[in-house]
């Protein structure tokens, strides 16, 4: 096969764009609704997904919050950006907005909630009297920790006004229709954004177990808030029994479109999963172990394979560096294969943003270590970022619009 890494990026491109709010969403909006109608959102894709319903229902009234850069042109509903992995005063002021905006509906009434990946830093409200600021140094440390996402969302949802089904509970007796992009490993709609249409059927203890596993010190007033009960809404409160929510796209999708295009440029391919969890640099080298026992199985004319997986890797920061689980993954498996000759890979966020950098990710070939300074060093600190800037293999999207999060693909040619 020639030219392996252009071939990637094309996988990549096409498993962002079949999750692409204008190329999805329409086909799952009912008629207009009768009365009236509010729109409101969060999320990394929330813009996009607004933007592909006024393209169908024309002008709408609402509020939508999405990452800085993230902003599309709407007829009617506004559109707020905030900040992204850890929230801002921006997100904030805009949430408490919305819910001014949800309050006083009635059984007439119909909300459309837009909700991807992302929406759980962009819908921000603290409660009990918790401060903007204690809310961030919480997200840093979680997010710093290693911690799985749902563990850090059940986290959220104890501390929040909006997350866990409160969203929905602002608009009650209203009719809701949510419409979800999944990012999330299972795709459970209580996950994505922290679940501002779900009930959370976790508690106050749990999330104070949770900090105590991840070894968090979270500030004094959100553990006493805690302590004291948080801010649970069960999924049978009956201020949730108007909502309907509906996953429209997935992780799935995208490889399943991503291994159809490269079944047709001749490859076979194997998907690992769109699920997977776990610490970036060791699910590498548990992919490079596979990657390399497949290769030995290859004989010297042999179709190549493709190996695609999903879900939502995590790092636990030990260094200093500029990185991002994807990255991360890329140089670790670069790392373990050891310039093995026949075998290149990309590593992406659909998102079109890895860690806290405005990269997607990167791709990885034989040369890989030959080309940069010392890459065990730079997986040490955390700073893959900056080795593949080095080397000129960082893969930048801008602004994707969407988010189906994680996106891996090892392509494994004969060796001989």
């Amino acid at each position: 096969m020639q030219d392996p890494l252009p071939f990637l990026r094309r996988l990549f491109d096409r498993a962002v764009e079949v999750a692409d709010p204008m190329q999805s969403l329409a086909a799952c909006l009912p008629p207009k609704p009768e009365g009236r109608l509010v729109v409101v959102g969060a999320g990394k894709a929330s813009a996009r997904m607004a933007e592909a319903v006024e393209a169908v229902y024309g002008p709408c009234e609402g509020l939508v919050i999405t990452r800085y850069g993230y902003a599309r042109p709407c007829q009617g509903i506004e559109i707020v950006e905030a900040a992204h992995p850890v929230p801002d005063e921006a997100g904030t002021r805009a949430t408490r907005r919305m819910l001014d905006l949800l309050d006083g509906l009635g059984e007439g009434d119909t909300v459309l909630a837009l909700i991807s990946g992302g929406g759980s830093a962009l819908l921000n409200a603290p409660a009990g009297g918790i401060t903007l600021d204690e809310k961030r140094q919480l997200t840093d440390a979680l997010l710093s920790s290693g911690a799985p996402i749902g563990d850090i969302n059940g986290i959220r949802k104890q501390i929040s006004d909006v997350k866990g089904g409160k969203l929905a509970a602002a608009a009650y007796p209203a009719r809701i229709l949510a419409l979800m992009i999944s990012d999330v490993p299972g795709d459970n709609p209580a996950d994505i954004a922290s679940g501002p249409t779900v009930g959370d059927t976790g508690d106050a203890r749990r999330a104070l177990d949770t900090l105590a596993r991840w070894k968090v010190t979270a500030p004094a007033s959100i553990t006493a808030y805690l302590e004291r009960g948080g801010n649970p809404l069960a999924p049978d409160d009956e201020r949730l029994s108007r909502v309907e929510n509906v996953i429209y796209a997935a992780p799935s999708q995208s490889l399943d479109a991503a291994a159809e295009l490269a079944r047709a440029e001749g490859c076979e391919v194997e998907i690992l999963g769109d699920a997977l969890e776990g610490e970036a640099r060791d699910v590498a080298a548990d992919h490079a172990r596979q990657a390399l026992a497949a290769q030995a199985k290859l004989s010297r004319n042999a179709t190549p394979l493709l190996l695609l997986s999903g879900g939502e890797l995590t790092v636990t920061r030990r260094g200093d560096g500029v990185g991002g689980p994807n990255a991360e993954y890329a140089l670790a498996l670069a790392l373990a294969l050891d310039g093995a000759p026949g075998i290149h890979a990309i590593a992406c966020d659909t998102d079109g943003v890895d860690g806290a950098a405005e990269v997607a990710g990167a791709v990885i070939g034989p040369d890989t270590l030959t080309r940069g300074p010392d890459a065990a060093k730079a997986l040490n600190r955390n700073d893959a970022h900056s080795y593949f800037e080095k080397i000129a293999d960082q893969v930048v999207t801008g602004p994707t619009l969407t988010n189906v999060n994680d996106f891996r693909a090892i392509l494994i040619e004969p060796s001989n």
